[in-house]
């Protein structure tokens, strides 16, 4: 059985603790790229371009350093088992940005306070979802 991150024509918000008044680009961690730093660089420079599955499993086929010609394989084994979704990613949750699935699936983020983030929160035709908290209420 195959288990998805992928949303489709949703809004997710930021996490309702989130520690920040404006989104910020996630910072590196001495010289590696953190997961949200991959997740941030990704997403915000290729808007709709990839689902959320994808980037995933981008990243953790790059952190695993999983040779090309294991790609398909690792692919079916990575997703075999439930995976974390956008709701739970350090953007959402600590580090301010909003994310919308379009109706492919393809995924963007949204700079918290913008108009944009503000228009999806308003529009009545796109599933909204809070991004995971940090902390139990």
């Amino acid at each position: 059985m195959i288990h998805s991150t992928n949303y489709y024509n949703t809004f997710i918000e930021i996490a309702e603790d989130c520690p920040t008044d404006t989104s910020e680009i996630p910072p590196l961690k001495g010289n590696k790229k953190s997961v949200a730093s991959l997740q941030f660089d990704m997403v915000y420079d290729n808007p709709y371009k990839y689902t959320s599955d994808q980037v995933f499993y981008a990243i953790h086929a790059l952190r695993k350093e999983i040779p090309k010609g294991e790609q398909e394989e690792q692919k079916l084994v990575f997703f075999s088992k439930g995976q974390p979704c956008f709701r739970a990613s350090p953007l959402t949750k600590r580090y301010g940005w909003g994310l919308h699935s379009n109706e492919e699936g393809k995924i963007a983020l949204f700079e918290k306070g913008s108009k944009k983030y503000q228009d999806f929160v308003n529009n009545d035709s796109v599933i909204k979802k809070k991004a995971m908290r940090s902390k139990r209420a």
